[in-house]
This record gives C-alpha cells, structure tokens and sequence, in this order.
C-alpha cells in the first residue's frame, strides 16, 4: 500500500514538476510567439486577465487599467490619464492587441511575463490559484512638468523637444508635436480621428515620436560636430583667423552666410576668429572648415557622437531612428568621402539627418567633458508589493572628443547665448552654453528651427534639443530658443 502511495506521490509530482515548466515556458520564454499569433483567441483572453502594470512619472500616472466584467471574469483594460501627455513615449496596448512605445517594448514587464525566475513562478501559482496576475510597474525619468510645459510650449507646432541629464543619460523630457490622446485608439473611429491629427505643418502623423523618429536637416547646430573635429585634430584653434567676404565658393558657386533676421540680405564679417565665427554662425567660415577637414573626419567625428547607429533607449528599436548622411530613405555612409560635398555639410546641410535626441546627447557630450551619456527613459521596475525588479544604471557611449576639447566648445557656445544668434536663450544668473540652427527647406523662407544647449555651462545638469518644422521666416535662435529657455528654467528650478 505504502509502495503504490509513494508511486503515486512521485507521479504527482512529475506531472506538477512537468506543469510548472510548461506554464513557466508558455507564460514567460515563448510569450513573445503568442502574441506574435495575431489568431490566438485564448492568449487574447487571457492577456486581459492581467491588471498591466502601472507606467508613473514620479506622482503622475501615464497608464493605468479599467476593470471590467465581462462573462463572469474579470478583465483589465488600458487607460491613460494624461492622455496627450508623453503619448509617443509611453504608446498604447489596445484591446485589438495593437501596440505602441514602451507599452510594446516593454510588454513583457508590464505583464509580469519576464524572465525573473521568481517572478515567473508568482506568476504560475496566481494563475493557478485563479488570483489576478499583476504585472510590473515602470517608473519613468520623465518630469511631468517640465514635459507638459514642453507639449504646450510647441503647440500646434510640428516638432519635439528632448532634454537629458548630461552626465547619467537620464531623459526628463521627450516631448513630439503634434500629440494624440491613446484613449481614442480603442474607440470606434477613433483610431481614423489620430490618422487625421496634422498641427500646423500639415504632414506627418501625431503618432510618429518626432523626437527619437523625426530626422530633420540639422542646419548650423552641426557646426558643434564640425568644430569638435576641427578642434580635437588640432587643425584649428579658438584663435584662429579667417576672412569672410559673405559666401565661400563649393564647386564652382557661392555658398552664402544666412540672411539676418533684425536686417536685410546677407551677413560679412570680414576678419575675424574661430570663436566670432561659431557665435554668430557664419557659414562662409564654416564651409572653408569643411573643405580643409574633408568630409572623411568630420563624419568620423560625427560617429564617435553617435551617429550611424539607432540611440539605445527602452522604446522600440523601430520607433527610433539613426542619424547621418541618407540616400532617400536610406542611411548612407560614402565609400569615397569625396563624394560628399564637405563645405555644406560642414555647416549641416548636404544630405545630413538627425532626429532631436542625438542633438540633446551632442550637447550633452560636450557638457559632460566629451564622453556620451547613454539615454535612458525607465528608471527602474517595481513589482506589485514595490519591491524593485530592475534599476537603471547610468552608463556611456564612450568618449567622442578630448576634455580640453569639450572645455572650448562650451566657451564657444556661451558666446552664442550671452552675445551671438542665440541670445534668446538666456537666463539670468545661469550660463546657458547653445547652439542655434536655421535648415533651409524647399520652400523659400520657411526654415526648419533649432536651438541645442545645456546648462549651467559651468556645471552641466541638463542638455536639450528644441526643433519646429516649417517656420515661416522662422530662425532657430527667434522660435526655438525661447522655447529652451523656458524648458532649462523648469527644470533648473527643482
């Protein structure tokens, strides 16, 4: 008796034994192919037999859940509080399944479907025990101030704002314009209503994160990778003097200074210095660099930014573009470097792209004594009791320029807030070291507008990158500038 006992306790245990890695491979290692299965209607089911995890921004709740009943279960479904707030970065999980930003990057987390053991083992005796499984919840770098205030800054306005920590990475803004509100998503024709969102640029879509996704003609905020490599080889120094006439000649043709705002036709400068030049912006100067440099170590430069490769941050690797020279819709690196035409690229055109994110982490590199900060959007994951998951640690990207390097920039670009184009920007009782940049566009007097900074330039906390598509007469240092400032001061103020 005691024999067939033991034989079936030890049956009762293989079975068990053989459930618990079932389950623990169809709940956590093989989730990813079930939800690939667009035609599995159990796994539909059961994903809303999850409470998702929370996704928080300090005290402000990005994502939530609705609980319904519905044929005697319980199920969750997605709400977002803030609606417009952050959307792109946060994305929506729908009931049709469809999924967007870190609501699909992070699906395994937020369902408590990842690959911690003891997690994965909670998990299977809820399920087992009927209780509510509880997913993970993430707490974002994200300070809802500063990002609301960004959102209502750009408007109607195509076009994003990314502010960062110089030193950790940490993203504290990361804002893209037009915005949608996710809980339309799931409502009947409401996705059609977010297709239909423009702003004022009248293209795009609310649903591209124009801040890690939009890749915008960078205009003169590249002369900081143009100087960095002009400084770092040695090739120029601060004090090295140029003549401007208005215009150099690429090719055979004059490329012109831009035109100023506060006066008609185009800018000269005559005699005058590295520093004068990267304050006021002067093209003719910068062209002249380009052409010495050639366009092989200034994309090199360009590289060791970090440009080339996709940005690493807890989104979707495609909801986030790399930067650099493209060939229509692709990325383009030249065999022959002579092929590219190194004056205009020197000064940002050509057929140069980058999206708002890699221009906050150049501005962030040279504030943070040349090495780059790795961005990061999650500070850490917390289970359902609040005990931590995962924490976030600061890390970089390595070193792009050399500290004395990084040290002349920063005097560079504090001569452009308190004297050159981009005066606007400044703050009392705080150095702000910035960049304007004014991308010409297809259309005659309708600019592309860019400011980039960080500050305090003598202790760096925060770097951003401010861009508005489509400015009507509209030069980086008029409309973007201010919008900077104001960003720098929310923030600066905690």
């Amino acid at each position: 008796m005691n024999r067939q006992l033991n034989r079936l306790a030890v049956a009762a245990i293989v079975l068990l034994a053989a459930l618990i890695v079932a389950t623990t491979y169809w709940q956590t290692w093989a989730a990813a192919g079930l939800q690939d299965r667009q035609d599995n209607a159990i796994q539909r089911v059961v994903q809303f037999t999850i409470a998702r995890g929370l996704i928080q921004g300090g005290k402000t709740t990005f994502a939530t859940n609705t609980k319904v009943k519905r044929g005697g279960q319980t199920l969750y479904f997605r709400r977002y509080p803030e609606k417009g707030l952050a959307a792109q970065t946060v994305g929506y999980s729908t009931e049709s399944r469809s999924q967007a930003g870190l609501e699909r990057s992070l699906n395994d987390y937020l369902t408590g479907a990842n690959t911690n053991l003891s997690n994965a083992f909670r998990h299977i005796l809820d399920r087992l025990g009927s209780a509510t499984v509880h997913g993970n919840n993430l707490h974002l770098t994200i300070r809802p101030r500063a990002q609301r205030l960004a959102q209502q800054l750009l408007g109607d306005r195509c076009g994003a704002v990314v502010a960062m920590n110089s030193h950790t990475g940490a993203v504290y803004v990361m804002a893209s314009s037009p915005t949608y509100d996710p809980n339309l998503i799931d409502k009947p024709g409401g996705y059609a209503k977010v297709l239909r969102i423009r702003g004022a640029c009248g293209e795009g879509s609310a649903l591209l994160n124009r801040a890690t996704n939009g890749l915008f003609v960078p205009g003169s905020t590249f002369k900081m990778i143009t100087a960095a490599a002009a400084l770092d080889t040695g090739t120029y120094k601060p004090d090295s003097t140029f003549y401007d006439p208005g215009y150099c000649t690429v090719y055979g043709k004059p490329v012109s200074n831009a035109g100023n705002p506060d006066q008609g036709g185009r800018e000269v400068f005559g005699h005058l210095n590295f520093v004068t030049a990267f304050q006021h912006s002067v093209n003719s100067v910068f062209c002249n660099i380009g052409l010495k440099l050639g366009a092989g170590p200034i994309l090199s430069y360009a590289k060791k930014f970090g440009f080339y490769k996709t940005p690493p941050l807890e989104t979707p690797a495609d909801e986030r573009a790399p930067s650099g020279l493209y060939n229509g819709t692709k990325l383009y690196f030249p065999k022959d470097p002579n092929k590219v035409d190194a004056g205009r690229l020197a000064f940002g055109q050509e057929r140069m792209l980058v999206t708002p994110l890699q221009m906050a982490m150049i501005a962030a590199t040279i504030g943070n004594g040349g090495v780059v900060p790795k961005p990061y959007v999650v500070q850490k994951i917390t289970a359902s009791d609040g005990s931590t998951i995962r924490t976030t640690r600061p890390g970089n990207l390595g070193r792009a320029i050399k500290p004395q390097t990084a040290q002349v920039l920063t005097q560079m670009m504090v001569a452009v807030v308190q004297g050159g184009t981009g005066t606007a920007a400044a703050i009392p009782g705080i150095q702000v070291a910035g960049k304007t940049g004014t991308a010409e566009t297809a259309v005659s007097n309708v600019y592309t507008a860019w400011f980039v900074a960080f500050a305090p330039a003598d202790h760096p906390q925060v770097a951003i990158a401010v861009v508005l598509e489509k400015q009507l007469n509209g030069f980086g240092g008029v409309v973007s500038a201010p919008i900077a400032k104001q960003v720098l001061e929310a923030l600066l103020s905690r």
